[in-house]
C-alpha cells in the first residue's frame, strides 16, 4: 500500500475519535489520497501499582520489586497495544463505511509532537481534534497538545470539535498576509474545496488595500476552479468572524494558525487560541 501524500488522521481512545475518523474519511476522499489512522502511545503513562514500597528493603526483595515491576510495565504495554489494535480497527471500519478506500493504520510509542514531526514528510493533510482523551477531567475547551503540534508542523492540519458535516459553506479568514496569501494559493490547487461556497472575509481595522487584496484572492481561487465571494467587514477579527459563520450557517473555517512566537502569545495572548475555543466549527489551520 503505497501511503504517501496520505490523510493523517490522529486518535486517541476519546469521545472525539470518531468526529475525527469521519472528517478525515470526508477528505481524504475529496483530495483521493490514502488515510492513514495514528494512534500513539505515552511511553511513561502516569500509573501505579497500588502498592506501598516504602521503607527498607533488602537486596534480595529489591531485586524481586525490580522484577516485579518489570513484567507489570511489560503487561501494561501488551494491554495498551491490544486496546489500541481493537480501538484502530474500529475506526477502519468506521471510514469505510463512509465511503474511504485505501485506509492503514499504526500504533507507535512516544510523544505525539516528536511523532508528528517525524511523519509529516509524506502526508497532505493532518486531523486531529481539538479535544483529547484527557478532556473528560480537565474540562479544556482546547487540548493540551494542540498548539504545541501545530506549532511544530509545516502541513496544513484539520481540527474538528463536533459529530460530522459535510462541508457546504467555507470561511476563509483573509489578512492578506504571508501565510494568508500562500493558503489562498494552495486552496485554489486543492480539490478539497472544490465545488463549495467559498466565502473569503477580512476583518479588523480599515486599510486602503484591503478592497485590492481581496479581490486578488478571489480572483485566485476563481480561476482554480473554486466559487469565492469576498467580505470586508471591519472590526474585531475574533467577533467578526464568529459573528459572520454563525450568520451565514459556515460548516467550515479556514484561516492561518500562530504567526508569533510562544512568548508573545503568552503576553499578549493568540487570536488562533480564542478562535479555536469560540468556533464551534471544524478550522483548517494554514502553516
Amino acid at each position: 500500500m503505497n501511503m504517501d501524500n496520505k490523510v493523517l488522521a490522529c486518535v486517541d481512545q476519546s469521545p472525539w475519535a470518531d468526529h475525527v475518523a469521519d472528517y478525515a474519511a470526508w477528505a481524504a476522499q475529496r483530495l483521493d489520497t490514502p488515510l492513514e489512522f495514528l494512534h500513539v502511545i505515552d511511553r511513561h503513562p502516569e500509573r501505579g501499582s497500588g502498592k506501598d514500597h516504602s521503607g527498607s528493603i533488602g537486596v534480595g526483595a529489591q531485586e524481586a520489586l525490580l522484577t516485579e515491576l518489570s513484567e507489570h510495565d511489560a503487561a501494561f504495554a501488551r494491554d495498551a497495544r491490544e486496546q489500541g489494535r481493537v480501538f484502530l480497527n474500529r475506526l477502519r471500519e468506521r471510514a469505510t463505511g463512509a465511503g474511504a478506500g485505501c485506509i492503514d493504520t499504526r500504533q507507535r510509542y512516544g510523544e505525539l509532537e516528536e511523532t508528528l514531526v517525524e511523519q509529516q514528510q509524506d502526508v497532505r493533510l493532518i486531523v486531529i481534534g481539538r479535544r483529547g482523551e484527557s478532556a473528560a477531567t480537565t474540562q479544556r475547551d482546547l487540548g493540551r497538545n494542540v498548539e504545541r503540534v501545530v506549532r511544530a508542523l509545516t502541513r496544513p492540519i484539520l481540527t474538528v470539535t463536533d459529530a460530522f458535516r459535510a462541508p457546504q459553506k467555507v470561511l476563509v479568514a483573509y489578512d492578506g498576509g504571508g501565510i494568508t496569501r500562500r493558503g489562498i494559493d494552495m486552496l485554489a490547487t486543492s480539490p478539497l474545496l472544490r465545488g463549495l461556497d467559498v466565502h473569503v472575509l477580512m476583518s479588523g481595522p480599515e486599510r486602503p488595500g484591503a478592497p485590492k487584496d481581496i479581490e486578488q484572492a478571489c480572483a485566485t481561487l476563481t480561476a482554480g476552479g473554486l466559487t469565492a465571494s469576498g467580505r470586508i467587514i471591519p472590526g474585531d477579527p475574533e467577533q467578526v468572524i464568529a459573528q459572520y459563520a454563525a450568520n451565514e450557517g459556515m460548516d467550515l473555517l479556514v484561516m492561518g494558525a500562530w504567526s508569533h512566537s510562544p512568548l508573545r502569545s503568552l503576553l499578549f495572548g493568540s487570536k488562533t487560541s480564542d478562535l479555536l475555543r469560540s468556533a464551534r466549527l471544524p478550522v483548517l489551520l494554514l502553516r
